[in-house]
């Protein structure tokens, strides 16, 4: 296998990073968050608020989806790159969809992109951006009475992000989203531009099946991956510009080390993240992967999962530090990376989850005869 991105691989990362440069640039993204954060707090004042407290359709809701931005995406072939050819799509794979994935991170583009990309083909609209699709992502109970910050005394529920903005939510069947709505409550979500409800969960529980979890975890690891690369530019270029005792910061080995293991973090994630995708589109190719997931593909992408999680909101933490008290600022983007970085690592698989699959995946492995410590797995002693 070869790793190293083709010309026309480099060619789509630098058209979709030229696109949102143009669309959702920093200027973009804060405005979004100041009007979030307006809506929101507006929404919060005061009893009777009716639709506007519900983030309802009327009052556009914290973290409303660009309609215009999510069509432009769609007629670049965001939401359509892995449907085929002769469907409309345009007949890529997942290793170009986590290039495609990755700057969307690095930009923090919001709203349900892994939801609609994998809608694209299964909900109409999703595939050209007419249509915006939410999922039962969150969590890995999607029927039961957990999700992502339910702790104890919760509220039964599940949680989904973008409610009040979807036209279908995948894996519900014919339920629509103003059904639901009509019966989910506001959650206070970290990231100001991921609004979140929670609602009861319907019977039978909601849910992608094995395959599309698979990839909405791999798409998702892409947008962290995104988001770690991006903490080390930004680290990187204020360590370069701060001075503090007539000398840039970056002169400090402190400094240095911090931006050093930033980097290692982010490149051990797309590593995983780049071979995940290529062992996932190998497995698709070869026919070993259908409605129950990916087979041995899965772990790679739980592995990938879990190591870009990890990045995310590590480098993250460790771009605030090199910032110091000005990362704590309302003004610095880093805080909205960190934020953004909690809500994703809860998305389509969670730590624990990716644990258990590669866990599953060792032991399956170590079973296997011929193979070092295999009598300890089949219950042999000392």
């Amino acid at each position: 296998m070869d790793f190293q991105p083709t010309q026309e691989q480099d060619d789509l990362r630098a058209g979709v990073r030229a696109l949102l440069a143009r669309r959702f640039g920093r200027e973009a993204l804060r405005a979004a968050v100041d009007r979030a954060e307006a809506e929101g707090g507006a929404a919060g004042r005061g009893a009777g608020c009716g639709d506007a407290c519900r983030g309802g359709p009327a009052a556009g809701g914290p973290g409303a989806v660009d309609r215009g931005l999510w069509r432009e995406l769609g007629a670049a072939g965001f939401f359509a790159l892995r449907l085929p050819e002769a469907d409309g799509g345009v007949g890529l794979g997942l290793a170009e969809a986590v290039l495609v994935f990755e700057e969307a991170g690095r930009a923090l583009l919001p709203g349900p992109l892994v939801a609609t990309h994998l809608a694209a083909g299964r909900v109409g609209g999703a595939a050209d951006g007419t249509a915006v699709v939410t999922a039962f992502d969150l969590g890995d109970r999607p029927g039961g009475d957990g999700g992502a910050g339910a702790g104890a005394g919760a509220a039964p529920g599940v949680l989904v992000t973008h409610l009040a903005e979807a036209d279908a939510v995948l894996g519900t069947g014919a339920a629509p989203p103003a059904a639901l709505l009509s019966a989910a409550l506001p959650v206070p979500s970290a990231d100001p531009l991921t609004p979140l409800h929670r609602v009861p969960p319907p019977d039978p529980g909601p849910g992608p099946h094995a395959r599309l979890r698979d990839e909405g975890a791999l798409l998702t690891a892409a947008l962290q991956l995104g988001s770690a690369l991006r903490t080390v530019e930004l680290a990187v270029r204020y360590a370069g510009e701060r001075e503090q005792f007539g000398r840039p910061i970056g002169a400090f080995q402190a400094v240095q080390h911090l931006c050093s293991g930033m980097l290692v973090r982010a490149e051990v994630a797309r590593t995983a993240v780049y071979a995940a995708a290529v062992g996932a589109d190998a497995a698709d190719r070869a026919g070993g992967a259908g409605a129950a997931g990916f087979g041995s593909a899965a772990a790679e992408i739980a592995g990938a999962k879990l190591l870009a999680d990890r990045a995310a909101a590590a480098n993250a933490r460790d771009c605030l530090q090199v910032y110091g008290g000005m990362g704590f600022t309302w003004e610095a983007d880093v805080h909205l990376h960190l934020k953004r970085a909690w809500v994703r690592a809860e998305q389509w698989r969670t730590a624990a989850a990716a644990e258990e699959v590669l866990a599953a995946e060792l032991l399956a492995r170590a079973r296997q005869p011929g193979r070092e410590g295999a009598s300890y797995a089949r219950g042999g002693g000392l």
